[in-house]
């Protein structure tokens, strides 16, 4: 097959998928997009992507597991510790400002590791300033658009090894004690698990008061991601906060909308 025709195969491929899921292939980075396509033409011992185009026609399910090898994310609990001590006192002014009725957005929430982060960031900012009992008014919706990854966050059920960047005092304070573990239902109450698209859909309940989006829109091209900063812009109250990945950086006209507060840790403010 000539270069011309692998590129024509991929592209109508592409378009297959996305007509009959509704995923915006073309928003996906080339490379990105042909690496995990190439995850499942191996695991069905085909070779182009003619052949998985005709797999799919005759095989509903590997839609399902094509889209979960799409929208893979691994995650843990406090990943890069550094950079929840430097999002603390954001929260506690967000908290003291709202009077505990913090509404937080965690898009693209993979297993459920990075809500429930939120989740125990929210329940000590009410602990250090003796307010335990305006948790319940906060909220955290956790969405992604992989069944498997919604599924996970609704069991809330975690291996030890999530835990292994988490100070042992939050895992005992919040969590069960037998693996896997379980956070407490004041935690759970927090969470609202919601099925979502980045790519086509808008923000599920705005405005919020934080989004955390890490490492998720690095998959995208850069048209998609200029789109995705703005609906984050307009998502986020007056004062808002916006806490993206280390390796991931604004641009585009958001620039001119959102203030960066932490350079290292990529904490973006929306001016009051």
């Amino acid at each position: 097959m000539t270069p011309e025709q692998d590129e024509r195969a991929f592209r109508a491929l592409t378009r297959k998928i996305s007509d009959a899921r509704g995923v915006l292939c073309e928003a996906y980075k080339e490379k990105c997009l042909r690496r995990r396509i190439a995850v499942r033409m191996r695991a069905r011992g085909v070779h182009t992507f003619e052949d998985y185009a005709r797999l799919l026609d005759g095989d509903a399910a590997e839609y399902d597991l094509l889209l979960d090898a799409l929208t893979i994310n691994v995650t843990k609990f406090f990943r890069n510790a550094e950079t929840w001590r430097a999002l603390a006192p954001y929260l506690a002014e967000l908290w003291e400002r709202r009077r505990g009725e913090v509404r937080v957005w965690s898009a693209g929430c993979a297993s459920g590791e990075e809500p429930y982060t939120i989740a125990v960031a929210l329940a000590e900012t009410a602990r250090r300033l003796d307010q335990e009992g305006r948790l319940g008014r906060a909220r955290v919706d956790a969405t992604d658009v992989d069944r498997t990854s919604l599924e996970r966050t609704r069991a809330a059920a975690f291996p030890e090894s999530a835990f292994s960047e988490t100070p042992p005092d939050l895992v005992r304070r919040y969590f069960t004690a037998e693996a896997p573990r379980r956070p407490g239902p004041a935690l759970q109450r927090l969470v609202r698990v919601l099925k979502h698209d980045l790519t086509s859909e808008p923000p599920p309940a705005p405005p919020y008061d934080l989004i955390v989006c890490r490492n998720v829109v690095i998959y995208f091209d850069r048209p998609m991601q200029e789109r995705l900063f703005l609906a984050f812009a307009e998502a986020l109250a007056p004062g808002g906060i916006l806490l993206l990945g280390k390796v991931e950086t604004l641009f585009g006209a958001v620039r001119e909308r959102l203030v960066l507060e932490e350079p290292r840790e990529r904490i973006y403010r929306r001016p009051a």
